[in-house]
């Protein structure tokens, strides 16, 4: 039998503390290109806007995702 190691509870606090940090990060990134605040360069506002919903979208998707596959 393997023997479980002792700072697995520090190693899921960290992966939790990383995945929380990556989709705020994510939300961020694409309400500010929502709105227009972050740009990119030589693409037209409407596609910029539109990456950023989808990114947006994606965060969101990937957090309930991570939720679920947690709980199940």
């Amino acid at each position: 039998m393997a023997k479980k190691s002792s700072n697995s509870g520090v190693r899921d606090l960290l992966n939790l503390v990383v995945w929380v940090a990556g989709v705020l990060v994510s939300l961020a990134v694409g309400f500010g290109m929502t709105d227009g605040i972050l740009s990119v360069r030589y693409l037209p506002l409407a596609v910029t806007q539109i990456a950023g919903w989808v990114v947006v979208i994606l965060a969101l998707l990937g957090v309930v995702l991570g939720i679920t596959d947690k709980l199940g």
